[in-house]
């Protein structure tokens, strides 16, 4: 059998009852370790997991899934994701090999950014379409994620950015050597992710548009959901520049149309309360 265990966001203690059930009988557990992070270490887990873990990065889980998946067909493996299983497209893709090769599965999800985000007041039925907003390079800076940002706004709703993680990434040079040389683990700030936004909004403007969203619509930048020292600011998207949010996991809301119980919510977590509420009042039902 093959188990597909969420961890939640926050520790070690945030597995569920069933999922440490799972996790405690299998031979062989993978902790999936490129599309997000806990707040604790992998030895953190293993502790009060009581097993020892097996790192599995993108390499592993893309291209070595049969090795992965090997004996699970006879013995139980569990893959331990953090968040719920089925937050990247990458863990569907182990489902559909492991039913080619005749293996069981079962799924035990758990809590995700997806709807942990409504502890800041908005309300999920409100969320337009998910986007993720990748690094910028010098010759890449992709804008494709402003423009469903802004079809979200046009129709009232909200849109949750989800911001880019490099880890166990290889230089252009070294890719290009064959060299298993990695760069250190990158994760983007909520200020990383305002800036590129803020420069897309000029570039729209230099090219004679004048884009839905603005330096003064009201954003939230959230970090370490689920976490004890979790961290949550409200404000305008120049605001979102400057706001100093701690270390990582960051994520990103453009808000759209707010219902009033919505805009009270997210005055408690305001940057600057007077010009919140002057800029607020724009996009409210």
């Amino acid at each position: 059998m093959l188990y597909l265990v969420g961890l939640g966001l926050g520790d070690a203690k945030d597995i569920t009852v069933k999922g440490l059930e799972a996790v405690r009988r299998c031979r062989r557990v993978y902790l999936e370790a490129y599309t997000s992070v806990l707040t604790v270490g992998k030895e953190a887990l293993e502790e009060f997991y009581g097993k020892e873990l097996i790192l599995a990065d993108r390499e592993m889980v893309e291209q070595e899934a049969d090795s992965l998946l090997k004996e699970a067909d006879v013995c139980d493996v569990a893959f331990l994701v953090v968040g719920d299983p089925f937050g990247a497209t990458t863990h569907s893709d182990l489902v559909l090999r492991a039913v080619k090769l005749g293996i069981p599965y079962k799924v035990i999800h758990n809590a995700s950014i997806m709807n942990a985000v409504g502890c800041c007041g908005l309300q999920l039925y409100n969320f337009g379409e998910m986007v993720s907003i990748v690094f910028w390079t010098d010759t890449w800076k992709p804008e494709s994620f402003f423009d469903k940002i802004e079809k979200n706004r046009q129709n009232g709703m909200h849109t949750l950015c989800l911001l880019d993680i490099k880890v166990k990434e290889q230089s252009l040079e070294n890719l290009m050597k064959g060299r298993k040389i990695y760069e250190p683990p990158r994760y983007m700030s909520v200020n990383q992710a305002a800036e590129q936004l803020l420069a897309i909004i000029q570039n729209r403007r230099l090219q004679g548009e004048e884009p839905e969203i603005t330096e003064n619509t009201i954003c939230v930048g959230l970090a370490r959901v689920g976490a004890p020292d979790e961290k949550i600011a409200s404000g305008t998207l120049q605001q979102m520049s400057t706001v100093e949010l701690g270390a990582p996991l960051h994520s990103l809301i453009v808000t759209g149309t707010m219902h009033p119980l919505e805009l009270e919510m997210l005055k408690l977590f305001s940057v600057d309360s007077s010009s919140f509420e002057n800029n607020a009042c724009q996009k409210t039902t």
